[in-house]
């Protein structure tokens, strides 16, 4: 029987700028209840936590809900959309998402979280540290919620990875009735990280979990740009 459990990660705590992000994560995941982990799990980091960790905070004028505003157009590579307050943009990261990913919930007021700089690099960091503290080899995703074209409501995806598949491509493979599949790629990175999210929540204060039972041929080195659809590939551009 294929089983994929997963579950929130307790104790983690407020992080602040210049925390050592993978030893707590390490140091949460080797108590009860949360641990202890086995190689092959894949550790969820949301990106709130990561930027935090990172110093990626600007302060903004907590008194005017426009003034982080800046900071999303001087985040964006390019504007994708306007629609009142609201502005689609592509980030230098290749994502296409509201407001350049500049976010205000879930930090301090008066402080915007950006984006992490390079977030596969914050994915490589976690894993190679519980790595060393704990003895085991794990996937480490970094998700952040994102919108969905032509689609209502909003889902986590991942921003940063490592250790784990981005995309798992099954093209030339058959299906369970023996026809050969000519287009399918599946998210595999994306529909973890969605999963994750249903443990963690928006307002529990859970900002880490483990997913167990994952495939292991998913397992492997990958970085972000698999889940990013390349420019000559893009109908709607």
């Amino acid at each position: 029987m294929n089983r994929i459990t997963a579950w929130g990660v307790e104790g983690i705590g407020e992080i602040r700028p210049g925390d050592q992000l993978g030893d707590i994560v390490a140091d949460a995941c080797n108590a009860a209840p949360n641990g202890p982990l086995l190689d092959g799990d894949v550790l969820v980091v949301t990106q709130k936590v990561v930027s935090k960790a990172e110093g990626q905070l600007v302060q903004v004028d907590a008194s005017d809900p426009l003034s982080h505003k800046t900071l999303v157009e001087d985040e964006a590579v390019r504007i994708v959309r306007r629609r009142g307050d609201l502005i689609i943009t592509e980030t230098r990261h290749g994502f296409i998402c509201a407001n350049s990913g500049v976010d205000l919930s879930n930090v301090e007021r008066g402080y915007a979280a950006l984006l992490p700089l390079d977030s596969d690099r914050s994915a490589r960091r976690v894993r190679d540290i519980v790595r060393a503290r704990l003895g085991v080899n794990v996937g480490v995703i970094v998700s952040d919620t994102f919108g969905r074209p032509w689609r209502k409501g909003l889902t986590d995806v991942a921003i940063g990875v490592a250790g784990i598949a981005g995309v798992v491509d099954l093209r030339g493979t058959p299906d369970s009735l023996g026809r050969i599949m000519q287009v399918t790629e599946v998210a595999v990175a994306d529909e973890i990280a969605s999963a994750a999210e249903l443990v963690m929540g928006k307002s529990s204060g859970i900002p880490v979990a483990v997913v167990r039972g994952v495939d292991p041929e998913w397992l492997r080195e990958s970085d972000v740009k698999e889940l990013v659809r390349p420019a000559q590939e893009d109908l709607f551009r």
